[in-house]
């Protein structure tokens, strides 16, 4: 029997690493949806709000490499996913966005048709925006083509691609997706980087390699864990790289925070005479707070397919292609051996007592938890939830670091859930559940069980702390943990540490529904790497001398 395009399409993506398909429906993309379900390449996870969608098929890409998939309806679908697709762009994470579309009949009928903004191509013209690529499959014949060169596009600039289905095309005939091959560096190019490049890195007194998402985003972690210790120098993650290399053998020191963060590490990095920056977004999250600013002209930068080295620039290199050729002139020494790494709290640093519960505490209890009975990955929303993060670990962890956006935490946990099979722990604020935090309502529907931990202190808190006198960061008290029965799991509210360490205890043992745990914080009270990085932008801001 011959394939439709909708079956092409689908069989392109699970070549190409994608696993699962996150999407809400509509009735211009029916007959796309009707192919999903028929063809069953791939499985089909529906939520209830289309940026959901799109944080979950963001988390399915970041967490296990490849493709994330989002597909949607034209005009009030994907005009409500933009946002979603907007934070994927900004942070490096090939989304494939399918979305339906008129039918060329409907196109031409001279009716304003429901869905459309100003014109048919409004949609086009915005995703031209957030999207590295985009193609309209009207034509089975150039269907397969159009596919490759968009899928692989995803792939190799590592951002999302939107890709614009009428509805009368999704059960046509079309022939197999070629596999279209990968354009080479220039190999004399890359070895004169990668000559040049260690060069530096054996002249240099003090060298330091900082990891950034992009690492992850090409599936080098393990690589590049093996070049850093053959090389024998130093790493730390960036703030957005927080959880690379959780789980090797690299001497990792941890995370570069700047003021925010432990002085040791900040001095190591911005003392660096040869800090190499290997798929480091150069953005304010990253070094807006640093102690010392990094005169960026003497690091090393690895971004977006060039090396850049002083006023030396090799265009055209990808990320993959410099590691390999990096490794390939670098011998193994076997006395190179890694530093051995602890816990960011040490064993018995932390008392399950009567007391009041704050952020740091969230930490300590998930670090003994991970202790106890291993690494568990993290999805964590923006705000001081974040930076509690920043105290656990090593711990695989996604989170929207940069582009910032609110509600991303507990749909990023059902995705990651949905690619990885692993159960997740969430962190996630109050402000941002009440945005997205209803999507747990599908969690039991697909046999998802993710633990959820809600930083409930009645306020947008990261926005207070900067805003403290105004009444608009407040918000009303909610009682989550009364609503999780009504969604399928299991809701408890924690006061004190000691309600915190038995609810954690009883949620990791209990399996098949989400547990959630309503953590009641007393306003104002922040975790310590919050405090710190108030402290540092206030301070750098108005330019008061360190204390």
């Amino acid at each position: 029997m011959p394939s439709t395009l909708t079956e092409r399409l689908l069989q392109a993506l699970r070549q190409r690493g994608a696993t699962e398909i996150f999407g809400i429906p509509g009735d211009f993309a029916l007959p796309l949806f009707r192919e999903f379900e028929r063809s069953a390449v791939l499985p089909l996870y529906t939520f209830s709000h289309e940026p959901g969608v799109g944080f979950a098929a963001d988390a399915s890409a970041r967490v296990r490499g490849g493709l994330g998939v989002a597909a949607v309806t034209y005009g009030a679908g994907a005009l409500n996913m933009i946002n979603a697709v907007a934070g994927a762009y900004a942070e490096r994470v090939p989304v494939v966005v399918i979305s339906g579309a008129p039918a060329t009949h409907e196109a031409a009928s001279g009716f304003l048709l429901h869905h459309q903004v100003k014109t048919l191509d409004s949609q086009w013209k915005i995703y031209q925006e957030i999207t590295a690529d985009r193609v309209r499959l009207d034509d089975p014949s150039a269907a397969p083509e159009l596919i490759a060169r968009v899928l692989d596009t995803a792939l190799r600039a590592s951002r999302p691609v939107y890709i614009e289905i009428p509805r009368d095309m999704p059960s046509r005939t079309c022939d197999e997706v070629p596999t279209l091959p990968l354009p080479k560096p220039d190999q004399e190019a890359l070895d004169t980087c990668a000559a040049e490049l260690l060069a530096r890195l054996k002249d240099a007194q003090h060298p330091v390699l900082m990891v950034g998402v992009e690492v992850r985003r090409y599936a080098l972690e393990s690589r590049v864990a093996e070049l850093a210790r053959r090389l024998g120098i130093p790493v730390v993650t960036s703030f957005m790289g927080r959880g690379l290399l959780a789980e090797s053998a690299a001497d990792l020191r941890g995370t570069y925070l700047g003021l925010a963060g432990d002085p040791s590490i900040t001095a190591l990095v911005e003392s660096s005479d040869a800090l190499l920056l290997l798929g480091v977004i150069v953005s304010d999250t990253n070094f807006a707070v640093s102690a010392q600013r990094i005169d960026l002209r003497h690091a090393i930068q690895a971004l977006e397919g060039r090396v850049v080295m002083g006023h030396h620039v090799y265009p055209d290199l990808p990320l993959t292609a410099l590691i390999d050729a990096m490794l390939e002139r670098t011998p193994i020494d076997a006395h190179v051996v890694a530093t051995p790494r602890a816990d960011t709290l040490p064993a018995g640093a932390w008392v399950a007592d009567d007391s009041p519960v704050a952020p740091i505490d969230i930490a300590a209890a998930v670090n003994a938890l991970i202790r106890q009975h291993g690494s568990m990955p993290l999805a964590s929303d923006v705000g001081d939830c974040l930076f509690t993060a920043m105290d656990i670990g090593p711990a695989e962890m996604i989170a929207p670091g940069y582009y910032a956006t609110m509600g991303y935490g507990v749909p990023a946990g059902l995705g990651l859930q949905a690619a990885t099979g692993q159960r997740p722990i969430i962190l996630v604020g109050d402000g941002a559940f009440q945005m997205t935090g209803w999507e747990l309502g599908n969690a039991s529907h697909y046999g998802w069980d993710p633990i959820v931990l809600v930083f409930n202190n009645a306020a947008w808190e990261m926005l207070h702390v900067f805003e403290p006198s105004a009444r608009f960061n407040t918000l009303p008290a909610w009682d989550f943990a009364s609503m999780a029965a009504g969604m399928g799991g299991d809701g408890v509210v924690v006061r004190t540490r000691a309600e915190l360490k038995s609810a954690l205890k009883h949620a990791h043992a209990t399996r098949g529904r989400f547990q959630l745990l309503d953590i009641r914080l007393a306003p104002g009270v922040l975790s310590p790497t919050l405090e710190r990085f108030v402290h540092a932008v206030r301070r750098l801001s108005t330019g008061t001398p360190e204390e």
